[in-house]
């Protein structure tokens, strides 16, 4: 068949091998459908190799352990159910049953979210990119489990950590846990803290990397989650502390007492390992009887602190680097029951302070009227 010219080149397009001149023509109807629409269905292309192409064009958008993420999703569930069908026979049902069969199987809602709704993420790629008519899991993903809430620590609870790991370790955790309590910094930021972004002058860090280690393999060093992320943060009095007696310790280190590298590393300058960090975070808090948390709840706590203080929410998004305050507002509406008992209470007085003076002025106006009769 000819095709539409390009450039005035005619352009043609053969296909053969067909059974029969039925099958010749209704493919030949269909190729001409998606010249028409311009959707170039690739009857050959099958949905791993498009999982997988799609995969390797989202790495440089992607951080190092996102990527690591979707790729074990793709290599676990994905290909194994989907991997050989053809991407242009792909149909609705399938997702839905693939769904169906794993939550009957007593697979976790959250994973079978999140693998769906990696899936749409990418058949929503070929829909861009006219290789699909439409999305076929664009209806199938199931609805998003509600997040766990998270444990976090009274004051009382983390001073007491906090004490305990100054009377019995004095080391470079410790002043670790005091930097990521007194900040609410997230643990990849804390790891990749450089003394290039810290001024003590100034009582204020730069926030610039991000430290991840992909499957707890290899360390990367990257960008912050959010733009919002790269911001200032301001430093207590304890913080700073923390920060001056590991200072001193690394001044002592090096001959010509520069300070360089990671503020909180091993002794060889390298990284610590997250995993590591995390064990020894659950080792000496179980040492108190403590309830156990993980480092991102570090985070929850020095927020939850500061909204049981009554620091305005705002000021505590600010604070956390949030990249605007709904998420704040998402993340910790529920420690906010006081507050709120607070603001009716004030919007009762309000309303009662604004009805006596109504009152006061039907009476004056009474008055009026009476002595004029």
């Amino acid at each position: 068949m000819d095709l539409a010219r390009e450039e005035g080149k005619r352009r043609t397009r053969r296909r053969g091998g067909f059974a029969s001149r039925a099958e010749a023509a209704r493919e030949m109807a269909r190729v001409l459908d998606t010249e028409y629409r311009g959707v170039y269905e690739d009857r050959t292309l099958r949905v791993g190799l498009f999982l997988y192409e799609w995969l390797e064009a989202k790495r440089p958008a992607l951080a190092p352990n996102t990527w690591a993420g979707y790729r074990a999703c793709i290599e676990r569930d994905l290909v194994p159910a989907f991997g050989g069908m053809l991407l242009v026979d792909l149909r609705p049902k399938h997702i839905d049953a693939w769904v169906s069969t794993q939550l009957a199987v007593g697979r976790g809602s959250t994973t079978v979210h999140h693998a769906v709704a990696m899936f749409r993420n990418a058949l929503n790629h070929g829909v861009r990119t006219w290789r699909l008519r439409y999305n076929p899991a664009k209806h199938s993903v199931p609805a998003k489990p509600r997040a766990a809430v998270r444990t976090c620590w009274t004051p009382d609870q983390a001073a007491a950590f906090l004490r305990h790991n100054a009377e019995h370790y004095t080391d470079r955790l410790t002043d670790l846990f005091e930097v990521m309590l007194g900040t609410g910094m997230r643990r990849g930021e804390i790891l990749a803290l450089h003394w290039s972004d810290v001024h003590l002058i100034d009582r204020k860090l730069y926030v610039r990397w991000t430290l991840s280690a992909v499957n707890n393999g290899k360390i990367h060093l990257g960008e912050p989650k959010t733009e919002a992320s790269r911001a200032w943060a301001s430093l207590s009095a304890r913080v700073m502390a923390a920060l001056r007696r590991q200072a001193d310790l690394q001044m002592a280190a090096h001959p010509d007492g520069r300070l360089e590298g990671l503020v909180f590393a091993r002794p060889d300058g390298e990284p610590l390992r997250p995993q590591w960090v995390l064990d020894q975070l659950r080792k000496r808090s179980s040492e108190l009887d403590l309830p156990g948390i993980g480092l991102h709840d570090l985070r929850h706590t020095a927020a939850s602190i500061m909204i049981a203080a009554g620091i305005p929410l705002a000021v505590v998004s600010k604070t956390l680097r949030h990249a605007n305050l709904a998420i704040t507002v998402d993340l910790y509406g529920h420690l906010l029951k006081d507050s709120a008992d607070e603001a009716v209470k004030t919007l009762a007085s309000a309303l009662d302070q604004a009805d006596a003076r109504q009152g006061n002025v039907s009476r004056e106006a009474g008055s009026t009227v009476r002595l004029a009769a």
